[in-house]
């Protein structure tokens, strides 16, 4: 079965909203227009319920099916932005100087209200759809917000399903595995405390930006000594600070980054690894590390059955030699993954073509998709709850 017929009629509108919503960019939780636009269109597509201020300003839709009683299963879509400068030259562009959607999530949005339209006109179902609008994905944790909020047990959600779009994938192609998917994202810092001096006189120093330095360097060996070259662990030291004069050793350094894994005994091993190098490695130059090591998003993890499905589901929009089942993992993270976490689901990617990469400000949603993952959403709703 192709794209809905349904779908491909729906493509203007849906990009009339998406490019409107492109154009007014919000972040993090401070959603509020794009959650009242969501929550227009909701009541307007005539929903059974429309729920706002979940997770402090995400937006749950029930749309009940008309084939008679049923589970209820959530498709989730992100709304928000980031603190990004536009340069497409669109004219459509952000006409919010220092936001633009880089990364897509206006094409979510559209695409999943699109498909809400579609399932409130037909209700060609049993039970329930909660269509479920999340703030806060890029470095919020609006995800974990919604799910503590109780989302899950209020609507009696028994399966939930993401759809991220992925530049370099061709055009209605999707992408997709079972287990890790995502990487765990964690970040840390680490205060380097010395002996400040003269730079003159190193020697009556404990020169922090020394031990750093070599700290920056051990660091690099729980990388490729101390885990197996097979389960994936990357530590980046992203940013250093010390000192604000040419000529004198500071008495503190600042080191951070990140760490990204797959597996959780691989995530448990680089926190323990990652502050004893770097407390060894200064105390072996006679200063003092001091480590904060923050756990952000876990790991994407995909439900064995759920990912067949959704894989299944995708075959029958655009064949099954279009559909990828072992892609590799990425190490970027998603905060779906506290979804996944609460529920069985699983996340799959929907191509967009040859476009500028996420978090780009060159970056603009590719509006061919849209009827693509409309009948996405609509395949996947028909076919779990079929009468």
């Amino acid at each position: 079965m192709p794209v809905l017929n349904r779908a491909s009629e729906l493509q203007e509108e849906v990009t009339g909203w998406r490019r409107h919503l492109h154009q007014q960019p919000e972040l993090l939780f401070d959603v509020h227009q794009t959650a009242a636009f969501v929550a227009e269109k909701l009541k307007e597509f005539g929903c059974d319920t429309v729920k706002t201020g979940i997770g402090k300003t995400g937006v749950v839709g029930i749309i009940k099916g008309n084939r008679g009683e049923g589970r209820t299963i959530g498709l989730r879509a992100d709304m928000d932005a980031l603190p990004i400068s536009e340069i497409t030259g669109a004219p459509w562009a952000s006409k919010v100087p220092g936001k633009m959607h880089a990364c897509g999530h206006d094409g979510h949005t559209a695409m999943l209200l699109g498909a809400a339209k579609y399932l409130a006109e037909t209700r060609n179902f049993a039970g329930s759809v909660a269509v479920i609008f999340q703030p806060a994905e890029e470095g919020g944790g609006g995800g974990l917000a919604m799910v503590e909020d109780g989302m899950m047990e209020s609507f009696g959600i028994s399966q939930v399903f993401g759809m991220h779009n992925a530049p370099g994938i061709p055009l209605g192609d999707f992408a997709i595995r079972k287990g890790s998917l995502m990487a765990a994202s964690d970040t840390f810092e680490i205060t380097v405390s010395g002996k400040g001096s003269h730079a003159a006189t190193p020697h009556l120093s404990v020169d922090p930006v020394l031990a750093s330095a070599h700290i920056v360097i051990a660091l690099q060996s729980i990388v490729s000594r101390g885990t197996d070259p097979l389960e994936s662990l990357v530590i980046s030291v992203t940013t250093t600070h010390g000192g604000d004069a040419y000529n004198v050793i500071p008495m503190d350094v600042k080191l951070t980054g990140t760490v990204r894994t797959l597996l959780p005994q691989i995530r448990d091993f680089a926190e323990k690894r990652l502050k004893e190098v770097a407390e060894a490695t200064a105390a072996a130059h006679g200063a003092v590390a001091h480590v904060h090591y923050h756990r952000g998003y876990p790991v994407t993890f995909n439900h064995a059955d759920e990912t067949d499905f959704a894989a299944s589901v995708a075959a029958k929009i655009s064949g099954d030699s279009h559909v990828k089942t072992d892609m590799a993992p990425k190490m970027g993270a998603e905060d779906f993954s506290y979804m996944l976490e609460s529920r069985p689901g699983a996340f799959i990617f929907l191509g967009v073509g040859d476009t500028a990469n996420l978090h780009h400000p060159a970056y603009d949603f590719n509006d061919e998709a849209i009827p693509y993952g409309i009948s996405y959403w609509v395949t996947l709703t028909e076919t779990a709850l079929a009468a």
